[in-house]
């Protein structure tokens, strides 16, 4: 096969996001925007001796129209439409450029990050593939209200997801507790019963759509657990209070069951959990250990948007996760890459270096099976076939 669009990366080493170790592979070759071969040679050849090639990275929670400068939810909603779409255009080129070829985005009240999907996948801008989620399900001033998604009752859930679907999103976004950005709202409490958190999942399955849900308390956690959503954000283990708390075993189990994946938007931030006195931060270790030892599975993400939380940042985190969770850094690695796309839904398309998928990745100096840092400093990005 001779394409002008083939081209092959030569004298690599070479992880496919699945494996626990590199392949015997040493090339990866692209046609158009997806991988036509492993291990052979064709069309341009670009040497690339000294370094390593792994799938592009996957931050499963963000917020592409969210200013990680802002402080305050009025300083966020006063922003302009013009204002907002300059920022998320540099947003998703500085993303792309530090190798996040995917992204998750949880929520926006205007569709605006529905735009700008469309627009980088016709090519018009760089930026990473972002799966969109629209306004996310809450109650009449639950948390993040002011996106639009506040609901009642079972009627008002199905005209939510009505319009999400009309505005051709990604997935179906709830928020199971209140949260910590939005004033008068208990991040330990939940917001929906059972029965609502059920409909609504079936709804959005009814019309092909997973279901991801914000959870900081435990009732919440476990509420979305039972009613089937695909993934739990943030998984806090607050309790009524809204204060950390220790995990509870029997939730833990039917997370387990409902082969639920648990998004613990594990950011750069979270530095201040690193040391051992802390109490949160021994919440966390023992959360993570005791979900890790019943088989919990988990993907990584940031929450980029909240504040001081960059969208750019991924890889900033990964090591923090490995610290927090007691996972190795090739664990990690798959949680972002391989793992990611397969509790997105998306493993037949990209996450994993393999012929017929997407030509998304990074080349990177350094091991990153072993070292995370070296995430960092990619040498050269590739997303969906084309160079950044």
């Amino acid at each position: 096969m001779k394409d002008i669009c083939t081209t092959t990366y030569n004298n690599v080493r070479l992880w496919d996001g699945i494996s626990d170790e590199y392949s015997e592979q040493s090339s990866i070759t692209v046609c158009n925007e997806t991988v036509w071969g492993l291990g052979k040679t064709d069309g341009v050849v670009k040497d690339m001796s000294g370094l390593t090639v792994i799938p592009g990275l996957i931050d499963s929670h963000i917020h592409i129209s969210v200013d990680p400068d802002h402080t305050s939810i009025e300083e966020f909603l006063n922003e302009s439409k013009e204002e907002t779409i300059e920022k998320m255009n540099r947003r998703a080129k500085r993303m792309v450029d530090m190798g996040i070829t995917t992204a998750r985005d949880l929520g926006g009240g205007k569709w605006l990050e529905i735009e700008l999907r469309n627009r980088i996948l016709r090519g018009e801008i760089p930026g990473p593939r972002l799966l969109c989620a629209g306004q996310p399900l809450t109650t009449p001033d639950g948390h993040c209200y002011f996106w639009g998604g506040g609901v009642e009752n079972t009627g008002d859930i199905q005209t939510v997801i009505d319009r999400q679907h009309r505005h051709d999103v990604d997935l179906i976004k709830v928020m199971a507790t209140g949260g910590v950005y939005t004033p008068n709202t208990n991040p330990g409490q939940s917001q929906f019963s059972l029965n609502d958190l059920s409909f609504a999942v079936q709804y959005a399955k009814d019309l092909g759509y997973d279901v991801a849900a914000h959870c900081h308390g435990t009732e919440g956690i476990h509420r979305a657990s039972l009613a089937g959503v695909k993934t739990i954000e943030h998984c806090s283990w607050f309790n009524q209070e809204g204060e950390r708390s220790h995990c509870d075993l029997h939730v833990i189990a039917d997370i387990v069951n409902n082969n639920t994946w648990v998004s613990p938007t594990i950011n750069s931030e979270w530095s201040k959990y690193i040391d051992k006195n802390n109490q949160e931060g021994q919440l966390m270790r023992e959360a993570f250990r005791l979900m890790r030892k019943a088989g919990v599975k988990f993907i990584a993400s940031t929450d980029a948007g909240i504040p001081k939380v960059y969208h750019h940042e991924f890889a900033k985190g990964l090591s923090l996760f490995a610290n927090l969770a007691d996972m190795t850094p090739l664990e990690v690695l798959k949680s972002s890459t391989g793992d990611a796309a397969l509790a997105l839904g998306c493993a037949d398309r990209f996450g994993s270096l393999q012929v017929g998928l997407s030509a998304d990745f990074l080349f990177i100096e350094g091991d990153p099976l072993r070292d995370l840092q070296v995430l960092q400093t990619p040498a050269l990005v590739v997303a969906r076939g084309v160079e950044q």
